[in-house]
């Protein structure tokens, strides 16, 4: 009969220890530095506020019983762009602070060799020092500015990668570059390619349209903008639905031009 007694208050104790501590979790990938994390004490003042650092699961070796302590990923095997996700667990009447936590976020850091357009339109570019998993955003210049076209997902790991994205081109001489962006919102390009389409001039057959605007020539990759600079509609194809635009004056971009129309 003592032993159950015992087994219960035990249990009861388990129970209430895990409601009376929080967690903080981060996640990201490893890419190469440590997390530093301000410990105050306790809300009573009796002992720190983290008791217990896991990595992936793991529990960390690091001593977390001082006012600041570093989580140190070296024990653990981890390589450049592994997934990480790291859970701090304190008690629930003070709370750490997590001093550096963007580095667990991907950057920017990839150098371009090469950039070039094939013979069949495919965009391919060559990089080495990638530091983690980004996508590239593929844009091609048309229209007095560089439009997206496409995205590849980056391997983010040392080495040299090369990356291929099938593009469409418009009529007369084509740029494409890819980019990108990470965390700290800065953006960061390849080269350019260039490549010299033999595909047909694309026009539009009048001024003023209704319903529909169908290009001659072929389709290609457009967009509609108010007499606001404001755009409404894009799309790719032959024919181009404007029903649901109001009358009025716009700006039509497509093939490598842009035109002025009125919408009856």
């Amino acid at each position: 009969m003592k032993l159950i007694k015992l087994l219960t208050l035990a249990a009861f104790i388990g129970i209430s220890t895990v409601a009376n501590a929080g967690m903080i979790v981060l996640e990201g990938n490893f890419m190469g530095k440590n997390i530093f994390v301000k410990n105050p004490f306790g809300g009573a003042g009796v002992g720190f506020c983290v008791f217990e650092v896991t990595i992936n699961g793991r529990l960390s070796p690091d001593e977390v019983n001082q006012s600041a302590f570093e989580i140190d990923f070296g024990s653990h095997g981890l390589k450049i762009g592994d997934k990480v996700v790291i859970n701090i667990k304190h008690k629930d009447d003070c709370t750490p602070e997590v001093l550096n936590p963007e580095v667990l976020k991907p950057k920017s850091t990839f150098n371009c060799s090469k950039a070039a357009v094939s013979k069949d339109g495919v965009f391919g570019w060559t990089v080495d020092n990638e530091n983690g998993k980004l996508d590239y955003i593929v844009e091609q210049f048309r229209w007095n500015k560089w439009v997206k076209v496409g995205e590849v997902s980056g391997i983010g790991t040392p080495g040299i990668h090369h990356y291929e994205f099938k593009v469409t081109p418009h009529s007369g001489e084509n740029k494409f570059r890819s980019k990108q962006i990470d965390y700290t919102g800065k953006k960061r390009y390849t080269k350019a390619g260039k490549y010299s389409s033999s595909s047909p001039v694309i026009t539009l057959d009048g001024s003023k349209f209704k319903g529909t605007i169908d290009f001659k020539g072929g389709e290609t990759m457009y967009e509609i903008y108010d007499r606001f600079g404001t755009i409404v509609k894009r799309g790719y194809g032959q024919t181009a639905d404007i029903n649901t635009l109001e009358k009025g004056t716009y700006y039509v971009s497509f093939d490598n031009a842009t035109q002025t129309v009125q919408f009856k």
